[in-house]
């Protein structure tokens, strides 16, 4: 694995730091910047739990700083939450055995450097196709 630089490729630098801390709490990747005509899908998690398996959907950004726009959330608008959701059709068709876990979609808000902020983890309630 090669290092990413937070200058040169910041967003792929965000998704690993993302996954890097999720590892360090047990989740497994099945899936990096899996991608179908829809969209892309940042990272696809899997963590087996007492009530079964769980997935996990991340929704990466990286900012550089906090301003007009949430740290990212309004580059999380409606077409952007309907681009996504269709992507996820997409892997799910691909993935039938993934029906059988419960599903969490997270937007993973990621501050650039020199920022020491910590990654803020928001929850998305529902992704609707239409």
């Amino acid at each position: 694995m090669c290092a990413v630089d937070a200058k040169s490729d910041p967003g792929r630098w965000a998704e690993r730091r993302a996954l890097n801390l999720l590892k360090r709490r047990g989740w497994r990747c099945l899936a990096e910047r899996w991608s179908c005509r829809y969209g892309e899908l940042d990272l696809m998690m899997v963590k087996s739990g007492r009530s079964g398996l769980r997935l996990l959907l991340v929704e990466v950004k990286a900012r550089r700083r906090c301003g007009l726009d949430g740290w990212g959330m309004r580059a999380f608008a409606r077409s952007k939450r309907r681009r996504l959701a269709r992507t996820l059709a997409c892997w799910q068709s691909c993935h039938p055995w993934c029906d059988q876990g419960h599903l969490e979609v997270v937007l993973a808000l990621v501050p650039l450097p020199p920022s020491s902020r910590p990654v803020r983890w928001i929850r998305v309630p529902e992704l609707r196709i239409s």
